[in-house]
C-alpha cells in the first residue's frame, strides 16, 4: 500500500526544493501547483469557467490565466479566491486521484503531495494522507527569498503571506518539521534524509 505524504510550506520556505530531494529518494511527487497551472494554461480544462466568472480582463493574449492580474484581485477580494478555488480545486483533485492511480500502479512505495495551501484547506486533504510535512522557516527569510528570486516589490510578498494560512496553523497542522533556515542545501537534504528514515522509509537512488 502506498505511503501519502502532504508536504507544504509557505511561500519562500524552500518546500519546492524539498520537494526535489524527495523525488530523488524514490518518491512519486504530485505537484498539485503545477497541476493548477496546467488547467490554466492556453486550453486548459479551467479556462472557459475562469473567464464566464472573471471576463476577458484576466485572460493574456494568448489565451492562458493572467496570473498576475488574478493574483492582484484576489489580494484585495476574497469573493474573487473562493470563486476561482471553486473552479480549481475539483479539476485539480481529479488529477491528484488519477496520478495517485498511477503511482499504485507502477508499485511506487510512498507518493508525496506537495500541496501549497494544504493548512488553508483544513481537513479537507488531511483525511486522504498518511502524514504531513511542513518545510518552515522565519517569515523575514521568506521575503528576503522571494525578493531575491523576484521582481515582486516587498508589499507584494507581504500581502502574498497574509493571505496564506499563518506559520502557527501550518505548524498545528504537522506530524513532521522541516526547518529550512540558516542551512545549506547539504544540510537541508541531511535533514530531509534523516526524516525520511525515521519514518522507516527507504531511500532509493
Amino acid at each position: 500500500m502506498i505511503r501519502k505524504i502532504g508536504l507544504t510550506g509557505g511561500i519562500g520556505s524552500g518546500k519546492s526544493t524539498v520537494a526535489k530531494v524527495l523525488l530523488k529518494y524514490g518518491c512519486h511527487l504530485i505537484d498539485a501547483d503545477a497541476i493548477s497551472r496546467q488547467t490554466t494554461q492556453i486550453g486548459g480544462a479551467a479556462m472557459p469557467a475562469i473567464q464566464a466568472a472573471f471576463g476577458e480582463s484576466f485572460i493574456s493574449t494568448d489565451g492562458a490565466l493572467n496570473r498576475d492580474a488574478m493574483r492582484q484581485l484576489m489580494l484585495k477580494d476574497a469573493n474573487a479566491k473562493t470563486t476561482l478555488e471553486a473552479i480549481l480545486h475539483p479539476l485539480i483533485e481529479e488529477k491528484i486521484s488519477q496520478q495517485l492511480s498511477f503511482a499504485r500502479d507502477s508499485q511506487a512505495q510512498v507518493a508525496v503531495l506537495d500541496i501549497p495551501l494544504l493548512a488553508e484547506a483544513g481537513l479537507r486533504w488531511r483525511h486522504r494522507l498518511d502524514e504531513v510535512w511542513v518545510v518552515d522557516c522565519l517569515p523575514k527569510t521568506q521575503i528576503e527569498r522571494v525578493l531575491a528570486r523576484s521582481a515582486w516589490p516587498r508589499a507584494q510578498v507581504e500581502a502574498v503571506m497574509a493571505a496564506q494560512a499563518s506559520r502557527d496553523s501550518r505548524l498545528a497542522c504537522a506530524d513532521a518539521v522541516i526547518f529550512n533556515d540558516g542551512i545549506s542545501f547539504d544540510m537541508l537534504e541531511r535533514e530531509t534524509a534523516a526524516l525520511f528514515r525515521s519514518q522507516n522509509l527507504m531511500i532509493c537512488g
